[in-house]
């Protein structure tokens, strides 16, 4: 691949920050998550006219959302059921869109989370945007564009 490829909203960070991790099927999984979170929010996930800067970045405002108790769907009634599915949808997509590969689940953790109880979900941490510039900084010192990092280990270990 010579080139970042692929729809605006729905890239892998890891095709812009080499430093983050390799390109592999984990780039699905996160495009997979960002979908998830669409399905369970109802809403697109670039909306550069929000009412408040913090909604700008969706994975962030849809995880301020679910931590504050808030509803994330802006439908009258919605049965407790429902409800439950949505908040499970959210929580693994949260995990599919963790900026580091290596903290993605593989795409059968993925359908396992999702056909269990959402009580044995414990949420990711918070979604960021990019790498930290430490981190940044240290990429440009110590890794040269020839070189290969693509991840060896695929063994993402998440709580149940």
């Amino acid at each position: 691949m010579t080139a970042a490829r692929g729809t605006l909203g729905y890239i892998a960070p890891e095709l812009f920050y080499k430093n983050i991790g390799g390109v592999s099927y984990k780039a699905d999984v996160y495009s997979f998550g960002m979908l998830l979170m669409e399905m369970a929010s109802q809403r697109k996930n670039l909306n550069a006219v929000a009412e408040r800067s913090s909604q700008i970045y969706f994975p962030s405002w849809v995880y301020d959302q679910l931590s504050e108790g808030k509803s994330m769907v802006e439908m009258g009634d919605v049965a407790e059921e429902d409800s439950e599915t949505i908040k499970k949808m959210v929580i693994v997509a949260l995990w599919c869109i963790q900026l580091k590969p290596s903290d993605r689940p593989s795409m059968s953790k993925v359908i396992e989370m999702l056909e269990g109880e959402v009580e044995c979900l414990q949420m990711p941490p918070k979604p960021s945007l990019c790498p930290p510039a430490n981190q940044v900084e240290r990429a440009k010192e110590t890794v040269r564009p020839t070189q290969s990092s693509i991840p060896s280990d695929d063994s993402t270990t998440l709580p149940r």
